[in-house]
């Protein structure tokens, strides 16, 4: 996010941000809640700040809108639906799919920012 000069769009990546680790937190309570250790290392905490590393590569404001839609899109939207497609208890389904709802609204958001 050093790299953005739109505060605007600074702001924006800065507020998904914070919704990722919200995610990342309430996926891990659910591990909690069901005698699982969450892990520290890679998990949706670890692809995302890869993902943001990646993103801060560039200067051009347009090609850091297009990474973060790709890093959204296939960590936040296509790797929670393959937890879906697992053997998940109402519970675990439900905050999978909260984490899907707001991969997909920050999707539309960049998409918006691209427009």
């Amino acid at each position: 996010m050093q790299r953005l000069d739109d505060v605007q769009v600074k702001q924006k990546f800065q507020s998904m941000q914070q919704q990722a680790k919200q995610n990342a937190q309430k996926l891990a309570e659910r591990i909690q809640n069901l005698n699982g250790v969450p892990a520290d290392s890679e998990g949706v905490s670890g692809k995302m700040h890869s993902f943001m590393h990646k993103v801060m590569l560039t200067n051009d404001t347009r090609e850091i809108i297009k990474d973060a839609l790709k890093g959204v899109d296939q960590y936040g939207v296509e790797y929670s639906e393959e937890l879906l497609r697992g053997d998940l208890d109402p519970e675990s389904k439900k905050v999978v799919e909260e984490v899907i709802e707001t991969s997909r609204m920050q999707a539309e958001v960049l998409r918006n920012l691209l427009h």
